[in-house]
């Protein structure tokens, strides 16, 4: 599963820097009192997808995605060969496998830390916290689990940009055959219930249940990670 995942990340950054390549291939010289330039449109689509890839996988606060949101403004020959050369920085990054090596080994880690915190509330009958934190490190799971499919984890507005919702990352995820529908809906209960315990809704939920959430979540992250 996981050599699968980096095959669509690897094709998808291959494919982006071929259409920066029949951008180029568009170019108009310079004549007087107008600059060199490339088709607009197509400049413009390159631009729009490469920053939507580039944040998916790196985020928006990476120096790869600053980089390229700087030198791939204008629809020019010279900001294209800059669109070019940033996405094929990335390119290496991600064939080098650094990038997911670190982000697995930290999420891993943070994980193993937080579940063992859940189990250790739960022995302990605090089940409001502890459906809170299985909660939380299933949310972060579904992220994790977007980037490495390419899946924005964002909404871009025309005036701002809205990040995903659990429930709406959990459809795309299962849409795309990721996992099947009945752990869709397996991660609809557990959401429902975290979102319970973190409203207050005490009452509505059982011990018991949170113990059936911890194991089921526990089960999920080590199949799909």
């Amino acid at each position: 599963m996981k050599d699968i995942k980096f095959d669509k990340i690897k094709a998808r950054i291959d494919e982006l820097i071929l259409f920066g390549e029949e951008v180029l291939k568009t170019q108009r010289p310079s004549a007087e009192f107008i600059r060199a330039s490339v088709n607009n449109q197509m400049f413009n689509e390159l631009r729009s997808v490469g920053l939507s890839f580039l944040q998916t996988v790196f985020n928006n606060g990476h120096p790869i995605y600053i980089e390229f949101d700087a030198k791939a403004k204008l629809s020019t020959p010279h900001d294209t060969v800059s669109a070019i050369g940033i996405l094929k920085a990335a390119k290496r990054e991600i064939d080098g496998g650094w990038l997911f090596s670190l982000k697995e080994l930290l999420s891993a880690e943070i994980f193993s830390d937080f579940l063992e915190m859940a189990e250790h509330l739960l022995d302990e009958d605090y089940k409001d916290p502890a459906a809170v934190m299985i909660g939380s490190v299933l949310e972060e799971h579904l992220r994790q689990q977007a980037i490495n499919n390419s899946i924005a984890l964002e909404i871009q507005k025309p005036d701002k940009t809205i990040p995903k919702k659990a429930d709406t990352l959990n459809s795309e995820l299962a849409s795309q055959g990721i996992y099947n529908k009945l752990d869709q809906k397996s991660i609809t209960a557990w959401l429902d219930l975290r979102n319970k315990a973190a409203h207050g809704k005490y009452r509505e939920y059982s011990k018991e249940q949170v113990n059936l959430m911890y194991q089921g979540v526990v089960n999920f992250i080590a199949r799909t990670s």
